[in-house]
This record gives C-alpha cells, sequence and structure tokens, in this order.
C-alpha cells in the first residue's frame, strides 16, 4: 500500500519513518525545499533516538521517500496523513490555518478515491471542515473518506510508542475508510495492541481528554508537593502510596517545575477553548493550567529563597529542554526559569545534551557550558531542571571543589537529600524536606 504524510514535523517524520519499517510505501512531503534536501540526505532536522537510523533503513530500502511535490506525494497514495502544526492562537483555541490549506490543496488535486486523515492534534470538528474543504476545492466530484487518528508519540521515546503502542484510536465514518486504517496497522495484531474504532468526533476528543488528564496529574502532585513542603511531608513517598493503588497508576505522579513541551499546554488550552465554544466551562483543564504556570514561579521563588537573592548570583542550570532525550525546547520549564534569574540580575552558566546551542541561541546572556562540570565552575548553586541521565550520577566530590558554595536545587528529585547533605552540600528539592546547612542563611 502506498501512503503519503503531508508534513515532517516531529508527528510526520515519526509516522512516515515507522510506517516505512511496517512494509508500507511512504512519501513524506513538506514544503520547505531546504528541509526536504536535509532529509534525502539523511539529515534530521531534531533530536529523537533512533529515527536517524530509522529513516537511512526506510531509504535505502526504498519504502520511504521525500518530496515537495504534493502531486507526487497525492498521485498514488491510497491513504494522505495530515502532519502539519497546530499551534495555539492567544485565546488558546488551536490554529487550523495550515490543516486549512492543505485540505484544500488535496481537494483541487484529488483524481481518484483517498483516506484523508488527520494525525495533527485537532479540535473536535475539524474533520468535518477538512470534509467540507476538500469538497468545495474538487474540480469534479470524486469520492474519499476523512479519518482521525491521533498520535500518541512520547518524545524522546517515539519510535516505541509508535511500534509497541498501549492502543491505536481510529475515528471513521465508513465501513471502506474502517477497513483501510485497520489494514495499515496490521503489523501491531501480532502484539495484541488493542484498536479502538469509533466516530470521528470521539476519536479526536480522545487525545485532548487523554493530553489535559496526564497534564492534571502533573498540576496536582505538584500542589500536593508545595504542600507537603509547608507541612513537612514527603512528596515522594505520597506518590508511590499513592500509586500502588490501581485505580490512580504510579505514571505522571513525579513532582517538579511543571509539565512543558508542544503538548500539555496547548491540548489544555485548546479543550478550554473547545469547551467555551461549545457552551461548557472547561474548569479542571482551566485550573490545571494555572497550576502549572504558578509552579514556574515557585521553583524561583525556592532558587531565590536558598540563595537569599539571585542578584549577582551565578546559577549552574542543568539542562534546558523541556524534558531528556529531546531537544524540544518549546515551553521548557528550565527556560521559563531561566530567563525569570537573568532579569533579576542573575548569570546562569548552563548545559543540556541536546537543545543547548539552540538555546543560547535564541535567549540572550545564556551561557553554554562543555558539560555539568562545566557549568558547575565558579557558580553559586547548581539548579537541576531536566533529569536527563547524564546528571543522575554526578561526582559530587568534584562539583563541590568547583562551586562557590555547596548548594545543590534538585528540581527533578533526583538524588535522595541526606547522602547529598553528607557530601557537604545544602539541598534542597520540591516536596520533600531540605537537608544540610544553607551557606547563605545568616546564623
Amino acid at each position: 500500500m502506498h501512503i503519503s504524510v503531508l508534513g515532517t514535523g516531529y508527528v510526520g517524520l515519526v509516522t512516515g519513518a515507522c510506517f516505512a519499517e511496517f512494509g508500507l510505501h511512504v512519501t513524506c512531503m513538506d514544503v520547505d525545499p531546504t528541509r526536504i534536501e536535509k532529509l534525502e540526505n539523511g539529515e534530521v532536522p531534531f533530536y529523537e533516538p533512533g529515527l536517524a537510523e530509522l529513516v537511512a533503513k526506510g531509504r535505502k530500502a526504498g519504502t520511504l521517500k521525500f518530496t515537495t511535490d504534493l502531486n507526487a506525494a497525492l498521485d498514488t497514495a491510497l491513504v494522505i496523513f495530515i502532519a502539519v502544526g497546530t499551534p495555539s492562537r492567544p485565546d488558546g483555541s488551536a490554529d487550523l490555518s495550515y490543516v486549512d490549506e492543505v485540505a484544500r490543496s488535496i481537494g483541487s488535486r484529488m483524481t481518484g478515491y483517498k483516506v484523508v486523515v488527520t494525525k495533527s492534534t485537532v479540535p473536535v470538528g475539524t474533520a468535518n471542515r477538512v470534509r467540507e474543504l476538500i469538497k468545495t476545492n474538487q474540480p469534479s466530484p470524486i469520492n474519499f473518506d476523512v479519518a482521525s487518528n491521533p498520535e500518541f508519540l512520547r518524545e524522546g521515546s517515539a519510535i516505541g510508542d509508535f511500534m509497541r503502542p498501549d492502543r491505536v484510536v481510529i475515528g471513521v465514518d465508513s465501513d471502506q475508510a474502517a477497513a483501510i486504517m485497520k489494514d495499515l496497522y496490521r503489523p501491531l495484531y501480532l502484539l495484541e495492541t488493542p484498536v479502538v474504532v469509533t466516530n470521528v468526533p470521539t476519536a479526536e476528543m480522545i487525545k485532548y481528554a487523554s493530553n489535559v488528564f496526564l497534564a492534571t496529574k502533573i498540576s496536582f502532585i505538584n500542589e500536593v508537593a508545595n504542600l507537603c513542603e509547608m507541612v513537612g511531608g514527603n512528596v515522594q513517598t505520597v506518590a508511590k502510596a499513592m500509586g500502588l493503588d490501581k485505580r490512580i497508576g504510579s505514571k505522571f505522579l513525579h513532582a517538579g517545575p511543571g509539565y512543558g513541551g508542544s503538548c500539555f499546554g496547548k491540548d489544555t488550552a485548546a479543550l478550554v477553548h473547545i469547551g467555551e465554544q461549545a457552551g461548557y466551562e472547561m474548569k479542571l483543564a482551566a485550573t490545571t493550567k494555572r497550576v502549572n504556570e504558578q509552579q514556574h514561579g515557585r521553583m524561583v521563588d525556592k532558587i531565590r529563597e536558598a540563595l537569599g537573592g539571585v542578584q549577582g548570583k551565578t546559577i549552574a542550570l542543568l539542562g534546558l529542554s523541556f524534558k531528556p532525550n529531546t531537544d524540544d525546547l518549546r515551553d521548557s520549564p528550565a527556560l521559563v526559569i531561566a530567563e525569570h534569574l537573568m532579569k533579576e540580575g542573575c548569570k546562569v552558566r548552563a548545559h543540556d545534551p541536546e537543545g543547548q546551542k539552540e538555546a543560547v541561541k535564541n535567549f540572550q546572556g545564556l551561557i553554554g557550558c562543555q558539560d555539568a562540570y562545566d557549568a558547575a565552575t565558579g557558580a553559586d548553586a547548581i539548579v537541576l531542571a531536566t533529569e536527563w541521565n547524564q546528571f543522575r550520577n554526578l561526582d559530587l566530590e568534584q562539583m563541590k571543589s568547583l562551586l562557590k558554595t555547596p548548594v545543590l536545587i534538585d528540581l527533578r528529585n533526583v538524588y535522595e537529600p541526606e547522602r547529598v547533605a553528607e557530601q557537604g552540600f545544602y539541598y534542597v528539592s520540591v516536596g520533600r524536606p531540605s537537608a544540610g546547612a544553607n551557606p547563605f542563611k545568616k546564623s
């Protein structure tokens, strides 16, 4: 079967490469000629573990092609995936201008039956919108179907998520489209992957409901962490005990500086807006978003309090991407914190294994360092903001020798407080009691 993926961003490229690994013939199309040229030369424009190798494998096998020619992408494809960006507008709604543009182009060039699939995260009703745009732009009436097949890819583990998913969601309005879509995912039947076939609006809602629920778990445990700090509790123990309840589960109960990335914030805002459009106030989703924004400020307060103020101080910031194993800086808590600190007159020396180059280019005053030890040299404190594996087993003795003052502010609760304090550090984390003596606190 031949399929096309329109858009070679994160979702589009992962989708195309993985379907090619399934043995399908995939054409990935993008309007950016520079990006396509790089992909044809084996250059993947962002970091995702294993993706460059998978793209190279598909190219070599002849199952994965790249083009800027929309006609070439459409002519042979039975299934067309729309995987373009849907960024947030100022009011929180999803900007569907790229989706609209693609839908018009598909309609104007359609020569035979196709299944047009929205892979991007889009509001409920988008499939109907796409259907009408295709119809109105067809030179002559041609039968087609529109389907919804939302992605559930986590940055840093996207290939595994595609190849071994928890579920596949397919929203369709015809038996023919359902059969074609299920055939695409046939390789997953051996894994007994659950396939949820439903109508299109339900499929569109599933993606938003899933992401906002996970965001809510994060905001909830961060509120519990804040309360633990006030009453002397330990949020890690609380979360562990909560997670042992099978009705709750342990995932996404890790206290920290709040969620970031391209999905949770955008999708939470979009769900609130969808509710407004439908005449229903999504109070919990709105609060989830507000709590997350407040958490960033609480982390800055925590750093300020530990250092007795940050003006004139130097911070070694470990991690800039919003999570480990990605170079994605979008809505990264680490960068929000860095911006606040720099505005208050703090020098920030930072290291991130993948996102550093882009961060330094886009954030004036941010100092990029070779590694964690380089960042710590001459700093007043270490702030661990993203839990890359490289930061999980730091040589604390060496770190102490490089720092002006032995202070470790662990915003990801990676280390055990007592062990760090025994090394002579003042240790601050999230939702747990601090440990050691604060060198900045006047006796």
